[in-house]
């Protein structure tokens, strides 16, 4: 893979989902091999799954990750999946993202299309050097209860992901792919926003959280599986989203993979294992 960085800084503002305060990112070029970094009081903290942190926010604190967090002395990036999912759908290698005060990603609707639109807008340069990828000779997979995540060798990448919904979800199994193509990454995964059904949101708001949105900014269900106040962007968007936290996640590796990905019914636990063996992989 050719190393790729941001043509010039470009600065996304918003709300913090889980922070629920404003937010900033502004995305610069990067020397080659420096990879993606965020700035946080005056401290870098690269994307790799070594620097993993449990979520900042106290209610999330001891449960199943809800979001990607990275920490290294007092500085943290909160929800950090979005916006590595669009950096590796669009082959960028090298790039540093300099946070807000709060440390947290800005959400926008949910999707990644705000960074993967205002990266579009400034462009992107070629660095010189290429990026090694991480390549398999046999499958690894990873598992917990009915959730599993298997990669498998191949010559080139491709994710597929298998939406199981939970018992007594209105939502029907759906499944999603990439071939890792940049082009579809923008037209096709991108724009899939998170989503929650209607009881969860109410209940996350009951604590705090969330009191910023509604359903008009953020994909919120009904019982019978609708949006409320929205409208899907895809037939399958819930899987396409899945799929793009996927892709982020496994951005944590430092390096592209050239494996078949198909994960089932897995979330950000899950891939954080998946990108923890494949580290292991790189640092062979």
């Amino acid at each position: 893979m050719n190393r790729r960085t941001i043509a010039k800084p470009v600065t996304i503002r918003g709300t913090g989902l889980f922070t629920d305060t404003p937010a900033s990112a502004t995305i610069e070029p990067a020397a080659p091999g420096l990879g993606i970094g965020f700035i946080h009081n005056s401290t870098l903290v690269h994307a790799d799954i070594e620097l993993l942190a449990r979520s900042p926010i106290p209610v999330f604190a001891d449960q199943p990750a809800r979001h990607t967090c990275l920490a290294l002395g007092g500085a943290i990036a909160t929800t950090t999946e979005h916006i590595l999912a669009a950096l590796v759908g669009l082959g960028i290698s090298d790039a540093i993202i300099t946070l807000g005060e709060t440390g947290e990603l800005p959400i926008g609707d949910g999707s990644a299309k705000l960074f993967t639109d205002a990266i579009t807008a400034t462009g992107i340069t070629q660095l010189g050097g290429d990026l090694a990828p991480i390549t398999l000779t046999s499958p690894i997979a990873v598992r917990d209860g009915s959730a599993s995540i298997i990669a498998r060798p191949a010559d080139k990448a491709s994710y597929t992901y298998n939406f199981e919904p939970a018992k007594g979800s209105p939502l029907a199994p759906q499944v999603a792919a990439w071939d890792a193509s940049q082009g579809a990454f923008q037209r096709e995964i991108a724009p899939a926003r998170t989503f929650s059904m209607h009881a969860e949101a109410t209940r996350m708001q009951n604590l705090g959280l969330f009191t910023s949105f509604t359903e008009a900014d953020l994909l919120v269900l009904d019982t019978a599986g609708d949006p409320i106040g929205n409208g899907f962007r895809f037939v399958n968007e819930p899987a396409r989203h899945k799929l793009l936290d996927l892709v982020g996640d496994l951005a944590l590796v430092g390096a592209p993979v050239l494996a078949s990905i198909n994960a089932t019914g897995s979330g950000h636990a899950l891939n954080h294992r998946l990108a923890k063996e494949l580290r292991c992989l790189r640092a062979e």
